[in-house]
């Protein structure tokens, strides 16, 4: 019960807090390192932080007599889908966080919480009422968040806001294969395969579009580290961990916390301020992320394979 409640309840809270102010160092270098340079050096620091933890627990399982066993065809796999899709978004959302304000780029990144129950549904999961009613709030919170008032949609929308919106659907399909591949999978060496996919895709294409300024690099040596070793080698391992055998629902609901996280880390941090209409926004976004994952009766009406 005790492994349940931290697996459940305390490792997607710490995974929020490191994903939300993981904002403001993604911030400091989006101006010095380009997206692809800055995912590739991030995922390759996560991989190394990863293997030693992973050997260790493998052996600490061993000496106990309790082989950590893993479906190596889930693993391979699994943390190769994940490395593509978390490839993707993470590469959008530094793009587009280079022009955004950190709490306006978490809040619009939250936006996958209320993804995942409606991408569900092509996975033969149903999606009710309340479902499109939290994507009807989150557009009307998007909106708020990237139009301004008295302009056009066109003349608004500024492509760092589309590159964050399209983010939050690759992160959401990250997440729905977490689900499906952590339950047969050891979930740190999931993380592993997943960051060094991601390392692998991003430093390629970083070498066919971009050009590498190491002196911004050493300049940014301790937002890399930050991000590498605590957001993507801690907090996404956490994320695994808490999503394997646990109730979705619950879990995905704290995950949404990094939107909060990243607004107080970036007034605290940045001294960053949004505008009474982008409040608005939040909290319609919030709003819609809590009525995504509210659980109906015993059962979830978005997982109906899974009890909470």
């Amino acid at each position: 019960m005790k492994n349940r409640f931290v697996r459940q309840i305390v490792f997607p809270l710490i995974a929020a807090m490191i994903w939300g102010t993981a904002f403001v160092a993604q911030s400091r270098c989006a101006g010095l390192i380009p997206p692809f340079v800055f995912n590739a050096l991030r995922s390759a620091i996560a991989v190394m932080v990863l293997v030693p933890v992973a050997l260790v627990f493998d052996g600490a399982a061993q000496k106990r007599g309790e082989p950590r066993k893993s479906d190596r065809k889930a693993l391979l796999v699994g943390g190769a889908l994940m490395g593509v899709a978390l490839s993707i978004s993470a590469n959008l959302q530094q793009a587009g966080i280079a022009e955004a304000s950190v709490g306006k780029a978490g809040f619009i990144t939250a936006f996958y919480v209320v993804l995942v129950p409606v991408l569900g549904i092509f996975l033969k999961k149903k999606a009710g009422v309340r479902i499109w009613v939290s994507v009807a709030l989150a557009v009307a919170g998007l909106y708020l968040l990237c139009i301004t008032a008295g302009e056009s949609l066109l003349s608004s929308l500024r492509v760092s806001d589309i590159y964050l919106i399209l983010c939050a659907v690759f992160y959401a399909v990250q997440i729905l294969l977490i689900d499906h591949y952590a339950q047969n999978a050891d979930g740190i060496w999931l993380s592993v395969v997943q960051f060094a996919v991601t390392a692998v895709l991003s430093g390629l294409l970083s070498l066919c579009f971009e050009r590498v300024d190491w002196a911004n690099v050493l300049r940014c040596v301790w937002p890399l580290l930050y991000v590498g070793v605590m957001s993507s080698g801690v907090a996404y391992t956490l994320q695994i961990l808490a999503q394997k055998d646990s109730n979705p629902t619950v879990v995905t609901l704290l995950f949404s916390l990094e939107s909060v996280f990243s607004v107080l880390a970036g007034a605290v941090l940045l001294g960053d301020r949004l505008t009474g209409r982008e409040y608005l926004g939040c909290a319609l976004m919030f709003s819609a992320v809590i009525l995504a994952q509210i659980p109906l009766g015993r059962r979830s009406v978005e997982h109906p394979d899974q009890t909470p």
